[in-house]
């Protein structure tokens, strides 16, 4: 009889679940009260209402705490007890879905998704709501893994470093401001890429950049044997300051961005062209012979741009004295600034950043991607062409 009876009483919720809006969700939330049930009877000696002997604790009532599972958001009534408290075995243990859903969400905010758009995506997931600060939450945990990385012990000497900043709106203090981000890319005396730092400016001046180069030192920097920036005044007396020992190679792309400035629209090609013959021989020599002629050919119709060249052309062919290393590579900031415009591309779909410390987030988890990937990929330099060159600074000294 009591066979023929629990029949009938499953079939019953059967039907029950299968009439239901989602019959899944409303399935998986009859079991879980059956198992709380069961769970807390376990817990306290006793079912609930029966006197018995064996109660070892007492129910007091309901709490309703909510659940986002696979299937969907349900709402459990967890039953409470006295004296020690009672949370359910499938809360404390599975973790699978917020496990989920805190995967899907980091990944969605590395690659540039909005907090609106990753709510939207939690609905699709069956999560009923998900909000912003809950999306800081679940991001919060990347806090630890970026600060490590930020303040991660340096090797004493680099070869080369290149420095340029990220320029992105940022809300900080219920303004909207463009607050720089400088980022320091590096090749160690493997031949591998590193990023030695990615540091916030309120502004790009002597102040800001010493902090900076200041900090590279604390972590244990002790010699740079080439700087690679653009002309910045701020960040050339800041290298002059703390690391004397250290040459400076102004970028030779901005220099001759900078030189075309003072050329007609219409002259600029044949300029360019001119420009681009000095900044491609091979040797010092040959550049300063071009550059002769150039000022020679221009003095009279672009005074300003021969001016211009004349004043800045030795800061620009400072890489010659490092022979042994590729020239591409040292002459400019280009390797920078190609990683620097994929951060910008993948960053852009957020628009304006909430706080500092949240872009200061997204753009380091970015870059250690990069710095995975570099570990794992050929030499950026030849690293015996480092040896060579270390071996020809030392013996010139």
């Amino acid at each position: 009889m009591a066979k023929k009876n629990d029949t009938a009483f499953f079939e019953k919720k059967l039907l029950d679940f299968v009439t239901s809006t989602d019959p899944m969700l409303e399935m998986l939330q009859w079991v879980m009260d059956k198992f709380m049930e069961i769970e807390v009877a376990h817990k306290t000696g006793a079912e609930k209402g029966i006197h018995a002997q064996s109660r070892t604790g007492y129910r007091c009532g309901y709490r309703i705490r909510r659940f986002d599972t696979r299937l969907g958001t349900v709402y459990l009534s967890v039953p409470k007890i006295r004296q020690g408290g009672y949370i359910p075995f499938f809360v404390t243990e599975k973790k699978r879905s917020e496990q989920a859903l805190i995967q899907v969400v980091q990944e969605c905010w590395l690659n540039g998704v909005s907090t609106r758009k990753i709510e939207h995506i939690a609905k699709k997931l069956g999560i009923e709501s998900l909000s912003a600060s809950e999306v800081s939450r679940i991001n919060s945990s990347l806090d630890q893994m970026v600060d490590e990385f930020r303040k991660r012990r340096l090797e004493a000497e680099y070869p080369v470093i290149w420095v340029d900043a990220l320029y992105e709106k940022i809300r900080d203090n219920h303004r909207i401001t463009n607050k720089a981000v400088m980022v320091i890319k590096a090749v160690n005396l493997e031949g591998q890429q590193e990023i030695l730092a990615v540091e916030p400016m309120e502004n790009e001046s002597e102040e800001t950049y010493s902090a900076l180069f200041r900090k590279l030192r604390e972590r244990g920097l002790e010699k740079v044997w080439l700087c690679v920036s653009d002309a910045h005044k701020g960040l050339q007396a800041a290298i002059r300051k703390t690391m004397p020992e250290t040459t400076w190679q102004r970028c030779k792309v901005h220099f001759m961005r900078n030189i075309l400035a003072y050329v007609r629209q219409k002259d600029k090609e044949k300029v360019g062209a001119r420009l681009k013959l000095i900044r491609k021989v091979p040797d010092e020599k040959s550049a300063r012979a071009l550059k002769d002629d150039f000022c020679e050919e221009y003095e009279k119709s672009f005074p300003k741009a021969v001016e211009c060249l004349e004043e800045g052309f030795e800061d620009s062919v400072q890489f010659y004295a490092f022979e042994e290393l590729d020239s591409r590579k040292i002459s400019s900031t280009s390797t920078l600034e190609r990683l620097n415009r994929e951060i910008r591309r993948r960053s852009s779909v957020v628009g304006i950043f909430p706080s500092t410390n949240a872009y200061i987030r997204l753009i380091t988890s970015y870059l250690l991607e990069y710095s995975e990937d570099w570990q794992t990929e050929r030499c950026y330099i030849n690293a015996t062409s480092i040896k060579v060159q270390k071996e020809i600074l030392f013996n010139a000294a």
